[in-house]
Order: C-alpha cells, then sequence, then structure tokens
C-alpha cells in the first residue's frame, strides 16, 4: 500500500511495478518463455521484457490478452484480487509447465488423452 505522503507519480511508478512483478510470476508459474508471450500479444520479446521490469506500458488490449493467456481476471494483474489465490492448483501447474514444453504433435496427444479420461470418468459415472 501507498504512503500517503507519496504523490501521484510516485503511486503510480509502485502500480506499474506491482502489474510487472504479476505478469512475469504468471508467465514463469505457467512455464511460458518471454518469447512465446511476445509472439502472442505480437510484440518484440524486448517489449514484453520492459512490460515485466515495469519500463513500458502495458496497454489495455495487451493487458487483457495476457490474462486471457495466463487464465487469470484483469483485477489479479491491477492489485485488486486476492493475491494468496494461487493461478493452479499444485499438479495442474506441474503438468502445465511440462506440458509446455512439449511439440505441437504431443500436446495434441495429451489433449485426446485428457478427452479419453474424462470420458472413462464419465462412463464409470453413469454404469
Amino acid at each position: 500500500m501507498s504512503r500517503p505522503d507519496q504523490g501521484p507519480s510516485s503511486r503510480k511508478g509502485e502500480d506499474r511495478r506491482g502489474l510487472a512483478q504479476r505478469l512475469r510470476e504468471a508467465r514463469e508459474y505457467l512455464g511460458f518463455s518471454q518469447e512465446e508471450v511476445a509472439g502472442f500479444l505480437g510484440i518484440a520479446r524486448s517489449a514484453l521484457s520492459n512490460i515485466e521490469t515495469g519500463q513500458r506500458k502495458v496497454d489495455a488490449l495487451e493487458l487483457k490478452r495476457l490474462a486471457q493467456l495466463f487464465k487469470r481476471p484483469l483485477s489479479y494483474f491491477t492489485g485488486e484480487a486476492d493475491e494468496a489465490e494461487p493461478l493452479f492448483a499444485a499438479d495442474v501447474a506441474h503438468l502445465a509447465r511440462k506440458a509446455s514444453k512439449l511439440s505441437p504433435q504431443d500436446r495434441e496427444e495429451l489433449s485426446r488423452f485428457a478427452d479419453f479420461l474424462r470420458a472413462r470418468k464419465q462412463e464409470q459415472k453413469g454404469g
């Protein structure tokens, strides 16, 4: 929280650094590289690096796309949500990190396997 004697520009700097930190942590937590996220946004990797260090402002559309990519509400990144809530359960995050390192073909195979497991579970419930 900012101190009452700080001016608006100081609070903006704190807000930008907080946003930058949350974006970087979410990216790292999910196992994405800066290059992958920059490609998703259509910006240079150096621009993403500057966002993550608070040296570049992130525009509203970029922030919205990042929130979608990281599966988090915008309020998480702006600091308005409960930060104690983990992004995902530990086992799901572990799977996401491992899956991010697979080839696109292997990810597709993993997706089919997940579909199989869901269908098997539904079948067991019904039978």
